[in-house]
């Protein structure tokens, strides 16, 4: 089937209700292209930009995107600087458009520990967009999932020396509402680009019963149909949750 043909397919009433996807290839993308891997990043946001405005369009409930973990500080630090100062003019650029259109802008990770005109950026974009009622744009920085998951355990241990809880009453709602994610829906769909076959430490608890969808496209080169054909992909997959049909 030709990619522009999975629009057509796709049912509009049986959205996933939250996309998660993993972006990657920039670097990729740009060594193809014999470009420094900068021009990657700032494709990628372009692409980003395309994916925000179709899932608000076809008003997809909630979108997470995988925007700087954990483990990228371990990368060259001019390039950790120039992701930050695209973070920084990302916002800035699309803020106002994220506004008109009612979406609401959510953090997951640490960001407090970025750049101080990162926080400056995201704390006067959650400002703005924090009464939207539209969709909910959950962007990933500076988040590990196991790093998220020990603090949800020590924030338990805690609770537990102030004699708030009893060890015997923790369970899977409890170790959730203290996820960054507490707020929003699992997943049901995850799109994973660059053709890896793997997690890389993303939402890790979130994901167990999440309907995964790799594709060989490069990051910059993700675009509409591109998303279809995920939803499409979504939309032909049997949900049991681990029971029968």
């Amino acid at each position: 089937m030709d990619r522009k043909d999975y629009e057509k397919r796709v049912d509009f009433k049986k959205l996933p209700e939250h996309i998660a996807i993993i972006m990657d290839g920039n670097g990729r993308w740009a060594n193809r292209k014999f470009m420094p891997r900068t021009m990657g990043h700032k494709a990628g946001m372009e692409a980003l930009h395309r994916t925000v405005e179709t899932c608000a369009e076809i008003k997809i409930p909630v979108l997470s995107v995988y925007a700087f973990s954990t483990e990228n500080w371990k990368r060259p630090a001019e390039e950790v600087n120039y992701l930050m100062q695209l973070l920084v003019e990302y916002i800035d650029k699309e803020i106002a458009e994220l506004h008109r259109n009612n979406i609401k802008i959510m953090i997951t990770g640490d960001y407090a520990s970025l750049p101080v005109e990162c926080i400056k950026s995201i704390e006067k974009a959650l400002k703005r967009t924090k009464d939207n009622t539209g969709m909910i744009f959950n962007i990933a920085l500076n988040y590990g999932s196991r790093r998220e998951i020990v603090k949800a355990v020590n924030s338990i241990a805690e609770k537990i020396s102030k004699g708030e809880i009893e060890p015997g009453n923790i369970d899977e709602d409890l170790i959730s509402s203290l996820l960054y994610t507490h707020d929003i829906p699992d997943p049901d769909l995850l799109i994973r680009t660059a053709g890896e076959m793997r997690i890389s430490n993303f939402m890790l608890w979130q994901i167990a019963y999440t309907e995964l969808f790799i594709t060989p496209l490069l990051w910059p080169d993700f675009d509409r149909d591109a998303l279809m054909q995920a939803i499409w992909s979504f939309q032909q997959r049997e949900r049991r949750f681990g029971g029968l049909k």
